[in-house]
């Protein structure tokens, strides 16, 4: 399939003309769009793979939109828009709509409805909490199956338990996981009060230890800068004059001294400048580790 194809999802949906007002529209529009018949689909289905036709990939993607919707529908009870939910299946029908064969004996819609509620299921994992409650593939597969599988309100006892795993296919400790995410809730780290301004409301960060405000530390750290700037002084002293300047300037001046500069200064080559501060750096490595 050639590159045209590769970047098509864009393409296509705007060359899609249906309303952009609100979802009602949006859903009647996408019903009232005639059913494909079999020699059609194969026949669009075809000219898209020879030949990269858009116009019969736009056909093919308009035709089961009200197939997206209905699958939309069905995973209505995770508190997720669902105009969100048929816009990420829409993209999941696009996706099948490149890569179907129309050779296969298949209809597309037999085909596309794996790619929809892959797209769908990626959608809630992401978006349901904060925290994503299902990463591997079991726990992918309990987080769409437990509700439905628990025969009664609350916790499952261990029968249940046992009865959920092997017809999933799934450890007991696995779902007993699950259960207990799917239980949970999100809380902020930062609630707000009855009263925003509340003086007497603290959030857990209140709470956190400050490492720098510990008076120990603070003492033993202004000890070890107050110890090595007396040691550095006291090696520095011990430096002949002219050694003393070039650390000075090369160092510990807020302009910097070039070699060139200083060579200038005291009658010498730049090379016997860079040796000087060479030997006195030496000096006051083995003062200060003395």
């Amino acid at each position: 399939m050639s590159q045209n194809l590769v970047i098509s999802n864009q393409s296509l949906m705007s060359y899609m003309p249906m309303p952009t007002g609100s979802l009602e529209q949006y859903i009647h529009a996408a019903m009232s769009i005639p059913v494909l018949t079999a020699e059609e689909e194969h026949s669009l289905a075809t000219r898209l793979r020879e030949d990269d036709d858009l116009d019969a990939a736009r056909q093919l993607v308009m035709s089961h939109l009200r197939f997206v919707v209905r699958i939309a529908r069905g995973y209505s009870g995770y508190g997720l828009a669902l105009g969100d939910l048929v816009q990420e299946g829409n993209i999941g029908l696009m996706k099948a709509v490149k890569r179907f064969d129309p050779t296969r004996g298949v209809r597309l819609v037999s085909f596309a409805v794996h790619w929809i509620r892959a797209e769908m299921h990626e959608f809630i994992l992401r978006n349901w909490r904060i925290v994503k409650v299902a990463t591997t593939k079991a726990q992918r597969k309990l987080f769409f199956n437990l509700r439905g599988k628990k025969q009664r309100l609350g916790w499952m006892n261990q029968e249940e338990i046992n009865a959920v795993a092997a017809d999933l296919g799934v450890k007991p400790e696995t779902v007993v996981e699950m259960e207990s995410r799917l239980s949970g809730h999100d809380i902020g780290f930062d609630p707000l009060g009855a009263d925003e301004d509340d003086e007497h409301h603290y959030a857990p960060a209140a709470y956190l230890a400050d490492p720098s405000a510990d008076p120990a530390q603070a003492l033993e750290r202004d000890d070890w800068s107050d110890t090595h700037t007396g040691n550095l002084a006291e090696a520095m002293d011990e430096l002949d004059e002219r050694s003393r300047i070039i650390l000075q300037q090369r160092w510990l001046s807020d302009e910097k001294a070039t070699l060139h500069e200083l060579a200038d200064r005291f009658g010498v080559s730049a090379e016997r400048i860079r040796q000087l501060e060479k030997n006195a750096i030496g000096k006051l490595k083995k003062s200060l580790l003395a």
